[in-house]
């Protein structure tokens, strides 16, 4: 017997998988976009913490020297911060015209940072010498911050941009 929309066994009518017809299916677009904004969150999670100890290391090697910080370090500092802004704005608001900004000046804050670290004693020191004892810790840390710098925006790129091809409309 049925009273008020529920079976004899107490629950409601279409919960016993006879509405299988009716129900909506998520595209799966959406959900690829929704772990690619989760693993963007953690990947940018990841390069502001590069970025806070790249940082710290430019301004004490110019401070420990007695000498101006590097131009280009500046530069790459600077669009490295306004790069990680964006994209989160772009990530969390999901503005595909952010992601790309995001995704241009990060390569571009990368691509200063291998530049500072080529313009270091450390290569010098290394090929003159064939004897990596002789170049101080800091330089070996930062030239390791930027290697991992760079396998970090390469995941940065792919993810981004396959994030930005499920938001973007299919036509």
């Amino acid at each position: 017997m049925q009273r008020s929309g529920r079976t004899n066994l107490g629950r409601p009518t279409g919960t016993d998988g006879s509405d299988y017809n009716y129900r909506m299916v998520v595209d799966s677009r959406y959900t690829k976009v929704a772990k690619g904004k989760s693993r963007l969150r953690l990947l940018i999670a990841a390069q502001a913490i590069c970025h806070v100890i790249g940082t710290l290391l430019t301004i004490l090697s110019g401070w420990r020297e007695k000498k101006s910080i590097d131009m280009i370090a500046i530069l790459w500092i600077v669009i490295r911060f306004f790069s990680i802004i964006i994209g989160e704005l772009g990530r969390r608001r999901s503005i595909v015209t952010l992601l790309r900004l995001y995704n241009t000046s990060s390569a571009m804050a990368t691509a200063l940072s291998i530049g500072c670290v080529i313009r270091m004693n450390f290569f010098h020191q290394v090929i003159e010498t064939w004897d990596i004892s002789l170049v101080e810790n800091n330089e070996i840390v930062e030239v390791c911050r930027v290697f991992f710098g760079f396998l970090l925006q390469l995941v940065i790129i792919f993810t981004t941009v396959g994030l930005v091809q499920n938001m973007s409309l299919k036509r």
